[in-house]
Formats: structure tokens, sequence, C-alpha cells
């Protein structure tokens, strides 16, 4: 089987998992950790080499605030309880997005992650954290203007944006039946493959993931070019 080299995975639904079964809508993040943790493991075993996820949006911050101080902590105490064993896996931990509007004790531990690698990278975890396509290309641009350039192309664009080293994401899942890309990775998304499914991200399981990258398989890569006969 066809396998992407970079993932990336809109992980959408979770509330709404949890509202249909009569529970708080944070319970839904919480399982949607569990499914996070499996992708990982499964990504390792395939030998996908770049996974990011979109975790928290810029146009996140309507929702109610209690909702967005649970989804902060969670993802702290996760990278406390987690990092160490994620190193021992293999698995680099990145971070793209703002970092000014965050919890500080959070903007910590994501510097503290991030300046420590395994010995041996086997996969690369990238977290869209405060994350939109437009702002980045914004902060990108005013990077390259504070930097004096007089004009700009594609290869200095890339090198100012969030994901300079990465390769574009050759396959994008998006679940629970939302068929829009939701400023995400506005720029890495040119050629990506895109997958919509209408499981929500609490019950995408391994089997889920099969379906995916099954269909990913299929596909001809054409990047332009004319269909090869």
């Amino acid at each position: 089987m066809k396998l992407p080299k970079h993932l990336a995975v809109i992980m959408d639904g979770n509330g709404r998992w949890a509202s249909e079964r009569g529970l708080p809508r944070v319970a839904g993040h919480y399982e949607g950790v569990k499914r996070a943790e499996e992708l990982l493991s499964e990504c390792l075993e395939l030998g996908i080499r770049w996974v990011t996820l979109f975790v928290f949006s810029t146009e996140n911050w309507k929702r109610p605030m209690s909702e967005v101080q649970t989804l902060f902590g969670l993802l702290e105490r996760y990278i406390i309880q987690n990092s160490q064993k994620l190193l021992k896996l293999g698995i680099k931990s990145n971070f793209i997005g703002r970092r000014d509007r965050i919890p500080k004790s959070l903007e910590s531990l994501i510097s503290k992650v991030e300046s420590t690698a395994p010995e041996k990278i086997k996969l690369e975890l990238t977290i869209a954290l405060d994350y939109g396509g437009r702002d980045e290309i914004i902060r990108a641009i005013n990077k390259i203007l504070k930097s004096g350039y007089q004009s700009v192309d594609e290869k200095t664009l890339r090198e100012h944006m969030d994901l300079p080293k990465a390769p574009d994401p050759d396959l994008l899942i998006r679940t629970a039946g939302e068929m829009r890309l939701s400023n995400f990775l506005l720029f890495n998304l040119a050629y990506t493959e895109l997958y919509f499914t209408h499981t929500y991200w609490p019950d995408f399981t391994k089997e889920e993931l099969y379906k995916a990258l099954e269909e990913f398989s299929k596909r001809e890569r054409r990047f332009g070019a004319v269909r090869k006969v």
C-alpha cells in the first residue's frame, strides 16, 4: 500500500460526540486524546515520518472560555505525563501557531519539549495550537519585511513559515462530516489529497485510519502534470 510521508489531521467532532451521549463536551476531548495516541502508534508502525494535528485554531477562541481553558489544561497534562514516553518511542514534538495568547505555563512547557529530541527520530509530531493558515502567512510576511527583503519568492516565504523543514502533507484527513479546510495549513495543502469522513474523531479507530490510507493509495498524484498512459 502506498503510504503518505506526511499525514495531517483535523480532529473534528469531539464536542458533538460527547453531546450525543449526554456527556459534557470536554469528555469528547479526553476521548479524542486517546485516538490521537492510537494514531501515532499506528503511524510509527507504518513508518509514516511526519504527522501534523490541528488541536486549536485561531478561531476557537470564540468557544466558551471554560472549554478553552480545559483544552489547554488537558494539553499541559498530556505534555507533562507523556513527553519522555514520546522521546523513548523516537517521536520529536514540534508546535506551530501563535505563542503570545496561550497560558505562560503551557508556553514554557512547549519551549522545553521543542528543545529536546530523541537520539534517533522516527516520527516528527507537529501540534497546531492557536494556529490559523492566514495568520501564519501574515506572520511570515512580517518576518520577511523586517529582514529587509526587496522581493519574495515561494522559497523565501516557505523559509519564514511555521513548517519550513517538513514536506507538504501528502494526505489530509478531516473527521465529523465537515468538508472544508477551516484555515488549516493553507499554503502547505496546495496539492494535498483530501479525505473526509462522517466519523467523529473519538470514533476514529485503527480501522478508520486504514480506510483513509487505502483510499489515498488508490489515487494518482499528478501535481498539475498529464495523466500517465
